[in-house]
């Protein structure tokens, strides 16, 4: 099998998608050119009745570069002309096709929904008969399933019905669950554990907004991400008016914090002459490009914050802080159980 029929298996290319992608139309079919290797390359794509060809061209000399389709092939410059093919290729398919993997169309809808939204593929995991037609989809940083879609006979979930459909099983909190499967479209859950997941019937009883918001906002995606960790950071402001800056702007750059990630919580503490918790914010990104350097700091890279909370008259002072267990704060550290409780009143 090829890079590109790996890629592109049971996908279907939407010819307004690839237009606005940049593909250019031809007598048969359409054609997308960039460059890639710091421009010492060009890649060619080219879809023709729905089949994906990808050229890699020398530009120094005009002729085609085909070491990487060698699967003996090793070394870092091969494997860095694998791997910037394939970034491309997948972006392609992210942005110009739609999955063909299943029959019913609310399944395929779903599944190029989640990889809009998330950048993950459904995986075929079986080989066997019985199970091949069914996919899953995991987070790639925890590895965990948070869906599962798989063709079944109604009769497995339905009395006194049969027939082909396709369903989808996520993970969710399991009070939830008891007041979904009340409604049409949702059963417990078919060959999975009926108390943290359910059954969703894909044939249009449930709509998809909806079922995007259950895969969105329940343990179904949430639960299978790295922990998200809390973290309490200094700011001086004799160095920077913290204060102004984060009042007037919901968006801020601040300092990398060794070992803070996209999605923590970060609360700040402001030092004298305001000496306490006043803050709440959530990591946007992390380790973008920042230099600068003065007697009062040396930066390499910053992180984006939102505020999401200001506490105002209710900032937490230090002299409490210490009540609840945090003596100093002279750099990002986690945050502590009691004064998180502390927090949460202010909040509510």
């Amino acid at each position: 099998m090829t890079i590109e029929e790996e890629i592109f298996k049971k996908s279907k290319p939407v010819e307004k998608k690839l237009i606005k992608y940049g593909f250019k139309k031809e007598d048969i079919g359409y054609i997308y050119s960039r460059n890639i290797m710091n421009g010492d390359f060009r890649v060619d794509v080219r879809i023709v009745e729905d089949k994906v060809e990808a050229k890699v061209i020398d530009n120094a000399f005009g002729d085609e570069y085909t070491n990487y389709r060698i699967e003996e092939s090793t070394g870092a410059f091969v494997g860095q002309v694998r791997e910037e093919l394939d970034l491309l290729l997948r972006d392609i398919k992210k942005h110009c096709f739609e999955s063909s993997n299943f029959t019913f169309s609310q399944t395929n809808e779903i599944v190029n929904c989640i990889l809009e939204k998330y950048g993950d593929e459904v995986e075929f995991p079986w080989e066997d008969e019985a199970n091949g037609d069914a996919g899953i989809f995991r987070n790639p940083d925890s590895q965990k399933w948070y869906g599962i879609i798989m063709p079944i006979d109604k009769s497995k979930i339905e009395d006194k019905a049969s027939g082909l459909v396709e369903v989808m099983n996520i993970k969710l909190d399991p009070q939830e669950i008891d007041e979904l499967v009340k409604e049409d479209g949702f059963y417990r859950a078919y060959h999975m554990n009926k108390k943290y997941w359910i059954t969703i019937i894909l044939d249009g009883t449930v709509k998809t907004d909806r079922i995007m918001k259950l895969v969105e906002e329940s343990h179904s995606y949430t639960e299978t991400r790295k922990k998200t960790e809390e973290w309490i950071i200094p700011a001086n402001p004799k160095y920077f008016d913290i204060c102004s800056h984060f009042d007037n702007s919901d968006i801020n750059n601040w300092k990398q914090g060794a070992g803070v990630k996209i999605g923590d919580i970060v609360y700040m503490y402001v030092g004298a002459p305001n000496s306490a918790l006043m803050y709440k914010c959530q990591v946007l990104e992390t380790d973008i490009p920042y230099e600068t350097k003065n007697k009062h700091v040396k930066l390499s890279s910053i992180m984006k914050l939102k505020v999401l909370n200001r506490f105002g008259s209710k900032s937490i002072p230090f002299s409490r802080m210490k009540e609840l267990g945090v003596t100093a704060v002279r750099g990002p550290r986690y945050m502590t159980e009691d004064l998180k409780k502390e927090v949460d009143k202010i909040i509510e």
